[in-house]
């Protein structure tokens, strides 16, 4: 069409266009009323075991500190790759709510060609005027634009998907903490275990010692055939609980390579020992202090927000929108006998009846947002737990290695003496190999009861949400 008159060109700028007009645009779809589906995945659905091995193994087994093992775990470990996936596809969501409300523009050339009969629209038969017309064309290219001028549904949507993004964000920072407690506990379990096979293995040396001791007597006449044999049985117990135990340290080597993404086939040793050290705490301030830093709390928290913002958007859609649109180009039988044209065409769109989708969308978001405060106020009690759980196997495993390194003492002593008397004839080796029993019990709960100390750090650091900063300190290691 040609150019408008100014009159027309005001009135179609004042935004009430004719109903021909409007039929032609509308708002661009909106955001789903609920927003988008957060992308927070609860912490115990989120597995950290696997990662993704990464170059070639060398023929050289590596040291690995515990700080080279978390910065590998932080690199290739699966939950964190996850994590940052969702995190894209929440950045991602985002985008795309933004883009109902940002200009839609495109561009078209087009050329026609036609041929009308006239007659066929009672037009024929007039004298001087041919039933047929045609063929004609014309040569048309043109640029189109649009863009919402207000639409509320669309904008609480958007500030929903940003909050969806927040807590994705914070989820991923929520993985670098368990990524860093699966690593520390896998490292630990090595060390743990290779300390019960140095424990066998003394165990093997005093039950060789003895078996030679009474392989010598029994050859010297002075003790019978079956203190041998006791002694023999024990140092094959004592050999067959070292072949076990070596075998679960290439087990726990295993596990830990794979959460950290080491080449496959990698042969390493671990160098770091976490020595016994009392952690001095404060209950009550550990537990605030969880409950305001903890990344999983504060994506929870972003979670309401975003479905409180969704539930605003399912209530705003009875409100009215305003969208303008336009175009311009250049439109003639050929380009060369062209002439510019455009068209500006702004209203508002008011929604009367929807077939009650709206109530039904209320509905949903309201159910959404219970769920999410629901979840919220049930993250602030396990938080509470975790962290009292933690102090308590703190306490608990600190008393456990005073009781269980006394326990060691006492075992060795009477071993010694049972080896005393039955160099001296006083008793058989019965007494010997039960003092040995005894030792073993002792040094087994002395190590288990290191383990669950250092464990019970891992943990505590953990439900602080502070674990990649604290967990080596915890442990010890400067």
């Amino acid at each position: 069409m040609r150019l408008k008159s100014p009159v027309l060109f005001a009135i179609g700028l004042c935004g009430f266009a004719t109903s021909g007009a409007m039929a032609q645009f509308g708002p661009p779809p909106a955001a789903p009323p609920n927003g988008p589906a957060p992308v927070l995945q609860s912490r115990p659905e989120i597995r950290f075991s696997g990662s993704l091995p990464t170059g070639p193994a060398t023929a050289t087994p590596l040291d690995l500190t515990l700080r080279d093992a978390i910065r590998r775990g932080l690199k290739y470990n699966l939950g964190i790759l996850t994590s940052h996936d969702l995190a894209d596809v929440a950045k991602a969501e985002r985008q795309r709510t933004l883009s109902t409300l940002l200009p839609g523009i495109s561009a078209a050339a087009i050329q026609t060609s036609g041929q009308n009969d006239l007659a066929a629209f009672g037009f024929g038969g007039v004298p001087g005027f041919p039933a047929v017309v045609g063929p004609f064309g014309t040569e048309n290219i043109r640029v189109y634009a649009q863009q919402t001028v207000y639409d509320r549904p669309s904008l609480r949507n958007l500030k929903s998907a940003s909050e969806s993004q927040k807590a994705a964000a914070l989820s991923a920072d929520d993985a670098r903490n368990l990524v860093v407690e699966a690593v520390s506990n896998a490292y630990l379990a090595v060390i743990t275990d290779t300390a019960r096979a140095q424990a066998i293995q003394a165990e093997i040396t005093t039950a060789q010692a003895l078996y030679d001791r009474a392989n010598d007597q029994k050859n010297a006449g002075t003790v019978a055939g079956i203190d041998v044999l006791r002694a023999r049985l024990q140092l094959r117990t004592e050999q067959q609980r070292l072949v076990a135990q070596n075998s679960q340290i290439e087990k726990d080597k295993l596990s830990l390579a794979r959460a950290i993404g080491l080449p496959t086939g990698q042969t390493f040793n671990v160098t770091d020992a976490f020595p016994f050290a009392p952690l001095e705490t404060s209950r009550e301030s550990l537990v605030k202090q969880a409950t305001s830093q903890r990344p999983d709390f504060r994506a929870a928290e972003a979670n309401v927000r975003a479905a409180e913002f969704a539930l605003q958007s399912a209530q705003s859609q009875h409100w009215p929108s305003v969208v303008v649109q336009a175009d311009y180009g250049d439109i003639g039988s050929n380009f060369a006998h062209s002439h510019g044209t455009y068209d500006f065409t702004a209203g508002v769109k008011v929604p009367i009846y929807a077939g009650g989708r709206t109530k039904t969308d209320v509905d949903q978001a309201e159910a959404v947002l219970r769920n999410r405060r629901n979840e919220v106020e049930g993250l602030r009690g396990r938080i509470d737990f975790e962290v009292r759980s933690a102090l308590l196997d703190l306490e608990s495993a600190a008393q456990q290695v005073d009781v269980a390194k006394e326990s060691v003492g006492l075992a060795t002593e009477t071993l010694s003496q049972a080896r005393d008397r039955f160099s001296a004839g006083v008793t058989d080796n019965i007494e010997v190999i039960e003092a040995q029993q005894a030792l073993a019990l002792a040094n087994e709960n002395y190590i288990a009861s290191l383990g669950q100390h250092n464990s019970a750090k891992i943990a505590l650091a953990t439900a602080l949400g502070t674990a990649e900063e604290t967990v080596p300190a915890y442990l010890g290691l400067k």
